[in-house]
């Protein structure tokens, strides 16, 4: 049996995927991308092959992608994450549907990639170096509201009426307004909604600069946040498709590129 890895390095996580010869996802990881990258890429890898009981030589090809693809040196390609996120949205969606619009966001960016009638990325946009309305955005709001990142979106759940005003587009500035709000007694999930609907508007106006057209697809890390899908579904109003695993999208994109590349050099060795 021959399987292929997606391997996604991103600018705080590493996520890797293998499947089979049928496509089907065997196995995931995600861990954190260190400093020591590719030493915990390659952890990740084998603890991945232990766990499915696979011998690395069956590893036929493997595909990376992220911000760390072209220093991963074990890899036999590189591709995009844009090509790599578009190809494992229609592979994980595709019972969802044809998957028109992907929003993506990580640690440190937010992409919008809208598909054609093929599957083919048509257009896409990212926001600029800022990180509001990224993961790294939602750590530091955590941190100043002293609770756990994954609690963000059952805390949003909990908040009564319209949402406050939240102005700040800026990291920086937005850690400075969450503490002025705490000080003027606003309660944390009246706060975390504001927070939730500030990155909602932002991504939702990446979107429609990108030309959104649905099912629109959610993924990355942030996903998770049940609290920004359902500010996100307010301001695009309709509904987002999340996967079950949000984070491991691209690497799964990038393993099943893999195992397309593999085939045509097959098919290309053979002529």
């Amino acid at each position: 049996m021959n399987y292929f890895a997606g391997i996604d390095i991103g600018s705080t996580a590493i996520k890797i995927v293998l499947i089979d010869e049928e496509s089907n996802i065997i196995a995931s990881r995600t861990t954190a991308t260190g400093s020591h990258f590719h030493a915990n890429t390659i952890e990740a890898l084998e603890y991945l092959l232990e766990k499915g009981g696979i011998e690395r030589d069956n590893v036929t090809y493997m595909m990376a992608t992220g911000y760390g693809r072209k220093l991963f040196k074990d890899a036999d390609e590189r591709i995009s994450e844009i090509s790599a996120n578009a190809a494992g949205a229609r592979h994980i969606g595709k019972e969802f549907g044809d998957i028109k619009t992907i929003i993506n966001l990580g640690g440190q960016d937010a992409k919008v990639i809208v598909l054609d009638d093929d599957g083919h990325v048509k257009n896409f946009v990212m926001n600029d170096k800022c990180a509001a309305g990224t993961g790294r955005f939602l750590e530091v709001a955590a941190r100043n509201l002293e609770i756990e990142v994954s609690d963000l979106g059952d805390c949003h759940l909990k908040a009564e009426g319209a949402p406050i005003a939240m102005n700040s587009t800026c990291t920086v500035f937005a850690e400075s307004e969450i503490i002025s709000l705490l000080a003027n007694n606003n309660k944390k999930e009246d706060i975390i909604a504001a927070l939730h609907y500030s990155i909602a508007k932002r991504v939702a106006r990446l979107a429609r600069r990108g030309g959104l057209e649905g099912p629109v697809f959610f993924d990355g890390g942030p996903a998770m946040n049940k609290g920004l899908v359902a500010a996100l579904e307010d301001e695009l109003m309709c509904e987002v498709i999340v996967p079950g695993i949000p984070q491991i999208t691209t690497a799964c994109g990038a393993a099943v590129l893999a195992k397309e590349a593999y085939i045509s050099y097959s098919v290309s060795a053979d002529a």
